[in-house]
């Protein structure tokens, strides 16, 4: 069964850093495009920062020059930097994957549980 498991999240101050990591676990084909998405309270989850299996990215324009998002493949882990940390980022923060579970099959999507981050002003 896949997984995906995610930590580094926590309560930290404006303007400081946390550093978030993304494994995904189990059997499967080929790990595709994996992102980052955000949900605040009262709010639609949204994306953060997506990085292809080629290190191709793309970031949300609230995150742009502050967070980094990059992919170790050989560990199947998906890491966001996030720096200069504002308030408004205060979220749940959940990893996603598209994963090819069998060569015959097409992609399946997968999030993972989600972790809190607060920053605090």
């Amino acid at each position: 069964q896949v997984q995906l498991v995610e930590s580094g999240g926590g309560l930290v101050q404006a303007g400081g850093s946390l550093r978030l990591s993304c494994a995904a676990s189990g059997r499967f084909f080929s790990l595709n495009v994996m992102g980052w998405y955000r949900q605040a309270p009262g709010k639609q989850r949204e994306l953060v920062a997506g990085i292809t299996s080629g290190g191709n990215t793309n970031y949300a324009d609230a995150v742009k020059g502050r967070f980094t998002i990059s992919r170790d493949n050989a560990k199947n882990t998906v890491f966001l930097q996030m720096n200069s940390l504002k308030p408004e980022d205060t979220a749940v923060y959940y990893c996603k994957a598209d994963i090819v579970i069998d060569w015959r099959a097409g992609i399946d999507v997968y999030w993972g549980q989600g972790t809190q981050v607060t920053v605090s002003s």
